[in-house]
């Protein structure tokens, strides 16, 4: 299976922000990048797909163009609810790019609807990208949220490459409270949970200079705070319970929302 970033549109001028994430991130990876639009027929049409959803993709791929020259761009409208569509997407994708609020109605990428459905579903990383996040300079590290769980250790290998990709640091963050923290445990033990979690990748990622940020904050709170001076969030789609965990729907969906920077949201598949 050859590489391959999608990015969905809907038309909307946040979502040609994420099309340019979405290049940017194809051109990276030495990826083809599909820009893809879902169509949800409302009634029947002599014309299908509709005239104005062909343009709209047509746009944005020319867009893409622009952004990534070198990059293989090919557009698509594909009938059925954006959801479902996109999901399908990620099961032959590397990465899958959305705007973290689109147009609005049917079509449209919704905040708390396709961004989050989409994480919880996805059989690859989502970028949920904001209309803030249009100028980058590129600079900052990625940061990777690490709360122990499944889909946190996931997350971890996802982090290491993206650093790697764009020859930038890694800082891997735990938010440990006192008064929040399971009986017994310690600043000690949070640290060596922090430390494990990003062992073991210096072989494949000899280059990934690594930073670890024990931070006594909610979760929310923390990685909100590290993503100002980032340029790249990374977290899992759940978390363990509890008020520290990346939950989806709460933390992640809090960072999906309000992060400074991009946020790759993931979900461990097997």
């Amino acid at each position: 299976m050859g590489r391959l970033v999608v990015v969905g549109v809907d038309g909307s001028p946040m979502s040609l922000t994420a099309v340019g994430a979405a290049a940017a991130a194809a051109a990276r990876r030495g990826a083809d990048l599909r820009v893809v639009h879902a169509e949800v027929p409302i009634k029947p049409r002599l014309a299908v797909p509709d005239p104005a959803s062909r343009t709209l993709v047509h746009d944005a791929v020319a867009h893409a163009r622009a952004v990534a020259p070198g990059i293989v761009v090919t557009g698509a409208v594909v009938a059925g609810e954006v959801v479902h569509v996109l999901e399908v997407e990620s099961r032959s994708a590397q990465l899958i790019v959305v705007a973290s609020r689109g147009m609005g109605g049917i079509a449209g990428l919704m905040l708390g609807s396709t961004p989050v459905s989409l994480a919880a579903r996805s059989h690859c990383p989502v970028m949920t990208v904001r209309e803030a996040h249009r100028v980058s300079s590129g600079a900052g590290p990625v940061v990777l949220g690490i709360d122990g769980s499944a889909d946190s250790d996931k997350a971890v290998d996802v982090a290491f490459a993206e650093a790697a990709q764009r020859r930038v640091p890694l800082v891997a963050v735990h938010a440990w409270q006192p008064d929040e923290a399971p009986v017994g445990a310690t600043p000690e033990s949070a640290e060596q949970l922090l430390a494990q979690a990003t062992a073991g990748r210096a072989d494949t990622y000899p280059d990934v200079t690594v930073t670890r940020d024990l931070v006594d904050a909610p979760a929310r709170q923390a990685l909100l705070d590290a993503s100002e001076a980032a340029q790249l969030l990374v977290v899992g789609a759940r978390g363990r319970s509890g008020l520290a965990g990346l939950l989806l729907g709460s933390v992640s969906q809090a960072v999906m929302t309000h992060a400074h920077c991009p946020v790759v949201t993931v979900r461990r598949t097997t």
